[in-house]
């Protein structure tokens, strides 16, 4: 027996149509789940804007959304301990527990993953922007009814920064440098804040994300429209400790390399276009930096869903713009023009 749900579907580059699509019968071991809330992530507006983010091309058509939450509506034959009615945060990740990143602790790099709204594979992996979708019910995280969707779903951006912050090593009372103020921005630096490091610094080339990040408790801006300054005074008067890149630019990679200190750590967490970029490598060696990467989350989505239940991280202090499913390809525009927005979430 087929079900009927509506899905913000993308068939091309700014050509995202909310559309019929068909659920077959539930599978023993899924759940179904009526959508709560999803929000709009950097890699959606990609998706949106080029029909691929980074190497990952769309070439047929893709359901977005792997910030998602809602309800369950239908429970799998095979699957215990959930139960109709139960609100849940969903992990986009449906790792295969068996290949050996899985068994090393770092399924995040699972070689089998299937990861909700992602152009990765072929066929595509469908995502959660649908009035309703399926997921296993180990990606299913209970959350209390009266936690309001939209918080729910900020758990999966939440859990990225967590897991960036995890990569740095130590950062307690250490001097860390965020280069984009945007929502992945504005959570590592939540993030290091609740890590209790020593200070934020946050850097973006507009005026308004850091306004907004200064509301939210940086210790320092710097706006690089006004050229960089500033950032080479602060940099020279106490060079940083730890730089997170997460503006996903090869000029911002350049700045983090240059701006922290000698034996300091870059954190790469933007998602740089693809293929080669220039970046000053020698100075890698030469201040003896450790350049780590860091690719989505592993077990920190638990972590951030129970810091954001317990109140620890005020995930919706985020949100500028609520928009209906519906009016999904609005919603993107919108999100899109950084002077109006900074996370515009989907409802119901």
């Amino acid at each position: 027996m087929s079900t009927k749900s509506i899905a913000a579907t993308l068939f091309g580059a700014e050509d995202l149509r909310v559309v019929d699509v068909e659920l077959g019968d539930l599978q023993p071991n899924m759940v179904r789940v009526k959508f709560g809330a999803g929000g709009i992530c950097g890699s959606d507006m990609h998706y949106f804007r080029h029909a691929r983010t980074g190497d990952f091309v769309v070439t047929s058509p893709l359901i977005l959304g792997h910030e998602v939450a809602g309800e369950i509506v239908e429970v799998g034959s095979n699957v215990s301990g959930m139960a109709v009615g139960e609100r849940v945060a969903v992990n986009p990740s449906r790792w295969c527990e068996q290949c050996v990143y899985c068994h090393e602790g770092r399924a995040n790099l699972c070689e089998n993953i299937y990861f909700m709204g992602s152009a990765s594979k072929t066929p595509h992996m469908q995502g959660g922007f649908a009035s309703l979708f399926d997921a296993t019910a180990a990606q299913c995280v209970k959350v209390p009814s009266d936690l309001p969707f939209q918080a729910a779903a900020l758990a999966e951006p939440l859990a990225v920064c967590l897991h960036a912050v995890r990569r740095a090593g130590h950062v307690k009372g250490f001097s860390t440098i965020v280069f984009g103020a945007g929502p992945i921005g504005l959570l590592t630096m939540l993030a290091l804040k609740h890590a209790e490091a020593g200070s934020v610094t946050m850097v973006d080339v507009a005026a308004a994300p850091l306004k907004f990040a200064e509301e939210l408790g940086a210790d320092q801006i710097v706006d690089l429209s006004k050229g960089e300054e500033q950032l080479a005074e602060l940099a020279a008067a106490t060079p940083f400790d730890i730089a997170f890149e997460i503006s996903g630019t090869a000029a911002g990679l350049a700045s983090a390399i240059r701006t922290v200190r000698r034996g300091g750590t870059v954190v790469q967490v933007g998602n740089l276009a693809g293929g080669t970029i220039p970046v000053p490598a020698n100075a890698v060696m030469a201040k003896e930096l450790d350049l780590v990467g860091t690719f989505r989350f592993g077990e920190e989505f638990f972590e951030a869903v129970e810091l954001i239940v317990e109140g620890k991280i005020d995930v919706l202090r985020l949100v500028t713009g609520e928009y209906k499913l519906s009016d999904a390809p609005e919603a993107f525009r919108v999100a899109l023009d950084r002077s109006r927005s900074v996370k515009v979430v989907l409802t119901a």
